[in-house]
């Protein structure tokens, strides 16, 4: 029981970062229709950058992660403006296409930058007592990802929902046409929606960072994410949130238990199995909504 109760504490936070990042696709399809493919190249360009910050200019880690979050939001920017906006008018594929263009680009620049070794953050961010309940073992950096994660969720939920700009990215996203027409600036909220991504993107990257330690290996959370976004529903920002827990709970569950009995490799296709069976029962995902065509 200790060890089920292990994994699934570690499950809970390591999915409550799935969810965060799944966030990020979410909003970009949301806001244009298409995947983000290069999210998970997103989610390591921040933990670089802090490291950066960090050791080379010595700075304390919460400023660093201002100044990475500053730095991510440009990023997002930039992609935004130099990428996104001259295909609006493009077929979906030619955007998604476009990701997988800039994720390869993103990719040969880290290797290239910091090479492939995996850096570590320093000690002293989180404290280094680790926690006992019950049996069960927390480790600080553990305990304050699953804290700062759910306090980000929150605050994105009232964004979207209470304040003027969130209003509009819910307004573009159900219809461009209407929205524009209310007097809603359609390319300053794609502009937001990629700052947004990106910033969740490299929050993620930096808490996950600080727990496995970083390296060019950490851009496979973008393909583990995506289960957690087809799961939960593209559409649905709640969608995201419950399928990241579901997703990271399930994936150390599993990986725990069977991992030892098969040599490994369970922990990564059991994302895929549980999206397949999901899939098999509700198309559109846990909480997706359902087009409707008249034809």
């Amino acid at each position: 029981m200790t060890f089920f109760l292990q994994m699934l504490s570690n499950g809970i936070v390591v999915g409550s970062i799935y969810g965060l990042v799944a966030l990020g696709f979410v909003l970009i399809y949301r806001a244009s229709g298409a995947l983000n493919l290069a999210n998970g190249e997103f989610v390591i360009i921040g933990p670089y950058v802090c490291l950066v910050i960090m050791t080379v200019y010595d700075v304390p880690f919460i400023f660093a992660l201002l100044l990475t979050l500053l730095f991510s939001a440009i990023l997002g920017l930039v992609v935004e403006r130099l990428v996104v906006r001259p295909l609006q008018n493009a077929p979906t594929i030619s955007v998604i296409m476009a990701t997988i263009g800039l994720s390869s680009l993103l990719a040969g620049a880290v290797h290239m930058i910091w090479g492939h070794s995996t850096r570590v953050f320093p000690p002293d961010v989180f404290p280094s007592t680790p926690l006992k309940m019950g049996g069960v073992i927390i480790t600080p950096v553990y305990l304050w990802s699953f804290i700062v994660v759910i306090a980000l969720l929150i605050v994105f939920s009232l964004f979207f929902k209470f304040s003027k700009i969130g209003i509009a990215m819910r307004a573009v996203a159900e219809d461009h046409a209407a929205a524009s027409s209310m007097g809603i600036s359609v390319k300053f909220i794609y502009a937001m929606t990629w700052m947004i991504a990106s910033i969740v993107a490299a929050i993620g990257g930096v808490l996950l960072g600080n727990i496995t330690g970083v390296s060019p290996t950490m851009s496979a959370i973008g393909l583990t994410v995506l289960p957690v976004v087809i799961l939960g529903g593209l559409d649905s920002v709640l969608g995201a949130i419950v399928g990241g827990f579901l997703i990271g709970i399930l994936q150390n569950i599993a990986g725990g238990y069977l991992d030892p009995l098969v040599g490994g490799g369970v922990k990564d296709v059991v994302p895929f199995i549980i999206v397949l069976l999901i899939l098999m029962l509700k198309p559109h995902g846990l909480f997706g909504s359902k087009g409707i065509e008249r034809v």
